[in-house]
C-alpha cells in the first residue's frame, strides 16, 4: 500500500478481512506515520516505494489526486498490478497515459469507484437491468457535506491537487449514472466556484427516456451530517433511499426495505461502515488472481467518468 490517510486505513481494514490477499506493508513520505500505521496493522513500513515494489505483487494506490499517474507508471513499469483510488487523474491524457502504461507491462488497472460496489447502488443497477419495475424514468443523486480536512497537509483545498469537490466528491455519482444509464445525450451543469474549485454541483443529464438530476459538494458549514441519497422513479415504483434505509416502492405491493450484511465498523471520514470497499476490494483480489476481466469497473469506465466530470467542471465555470 502507498499512503495511509483516511483511505489508506479504510482499505488497510478491508485487507484484514480477506483471505485471499495479504497486505505486506505501506510506504508513506511521511516516515513517522508510515511506521506508526505499519504497527497498528502489524506490517512492514518501507523506506521507499521501490523497496515496496521488490516485494509485493500488487500496489493499493490511496494517494492524492496528483500523484495517481506518477506512482501508477511506477507500479505498472515494476510489472507490479494496481489498485488506485478515484477519481483516476487530474487530466484524460494523465489517465490515458496510466492505462497504456499498464496495457504495455501486461499488468492490471482497476480504478476505486467503490459507490458502484456500494450495496444499495449495486441493487438499484440489478433493479434496473432486471427492469422488474419497468423502465427508469428519472433518478436525484445527492453527495454533499463538510469540506474534508482529514487529507494530509491539506491537499483536499488545492484545486492543482485535488480537482475541487466536483471532481473529488461528485464524481462518485457521475460514475454511477454512467454505469446506470450510459452516455448522457445532453449534459447541463452549473457549480458554486471559490478558491478550492467547483466546490458544490448541480447537473442534468438528459437520455431518451430517462432524466438525471446530481447534487454533490464539500461548501457546506462545518458539522453538517454527510449526505449520500439517490432517488430512483420506474415505471412501476420508486426506490429510494435518502436519510434511512434503502426502500423499494412497487405498485400494488407493500414497501420493502431490502436487508444488507454489516460489514466490520471501519470509522473516521464519512464512513461507519467499509461495505462497498470491502466488494470493491475482493472484486480486485478475485479477477486479479483468476485472471478474469473486470466487469463493474475498468480503466475505460474510469476515462470516461472523469471526461464527464471534468467536462461539467467546465460548464460550471463557463
Amino acid at each position: 500500500m502507498v499512503g495511509c490517510g483516511f483511505m489508506g486505513s479504510m482499505h488497510a481494514n478491508v485487507y484484514s478481512a480477506i483471505d485471499e490477499a495479504t497486505l505486506v506493508g505501506v510506504f508513506d513520505a511521511n516516515q513517522e506515520k508510515g511506521k506508526a500505521f505499519a504497527e497498528k496493522h502489524r506490517i512492514k513500513a518501507f523506506a521507499s516505494f521501490e523497496e515496496l515494489l521488490a516485494e509485493v505483487d500488487s500496489v493499493d494506490i490511496c494517494l492524492p489526486t496528483y500523484l495517481h499517474k506518477e506512482f501508477t507508471i511506477k507500479a505498472a513499469n515494476a510489472k507490479k498490478h494496481v489498485l488506485c483510488e478515484k477519481p483516476m487523474a487530474l487530466t484524460v491524457a494523465d489517465a490515458e497515459a496510466m492505462k497504456a502504461a499498464c496495457e504495455e507491462n501486461n499488468v492490471r488497472l482497476m480504478i476505486a469507484h467503490c459507490i458502484r460496489f456500494w450495496p444499495e447502488y449495486a441493487m438499484l443497477k440489478q433493479i434496473a437491468l432486471t427492469g422488474n419495475l419497468g423502465d427508469l424514468l428519472s433518478i436525484n443523486m445527492t453527495r454533499y457535506g463538510e469540506f474534508p480536512h482529514w487529507g494530509s497537509d491539506n491537499w483536499l483545498a488545492d484545486e492543482s491537487k485535488a480537482g475541487g469537490g466536483a471532481l473529488d466528491m461528485h464524481i462518485h455519482d457521475t460514475d454511477f449514472a454512467l454505469y446506470l444509464l450510459g452516455a448522457p445525450k445532453e449534459v447541463f451543469s452549473r457549480g458554486t466556484v471559490d478558491e478550492k474549485g467547483v466546490s458544490h454541483i448541480f447537473s442534468t443529464f438528459v437520455y431518451d427516456k430517462a432524466v438525471c438530476h446530481l447534487e454533490g459538494g464539500w461548501n457546506m458549514p462545518p458539522q453538517t451530517p454527510f449526505k449520500m441519497a439517490f432517488r430512483a422513479v420506474f415505471e412501476q415504483g420508486a426506490v429510494i433511499m435518502d436519510g434511512g434505509p434503502m426502500t423499494i416502492y412497487e405498485k400494488g405491493k407493500d414497501p420493502f426495505v431490502p436487508e444488507f450484511p454489516k460489514m466490520a465498523a471501519a470509522g473516521g471520514g464519512n464512513i461507519s461502515d467499509m461495505g462497498g470497499y470491502y466488494h470493491e476490494i475482493k472484486h480486485y483480489v478475485d479477477r486479479v488472481t483468476s485472471g478474469k476481466p473486470f466487469d463493474v469497473t475498468t480503466p475505460e469506465t474510469s476515462i470516461e467518468s472523469l471526461q464527464l466530470t471534468l467536462r461539467e467542471i467546465e460548464l460550471s465555470k463557463a
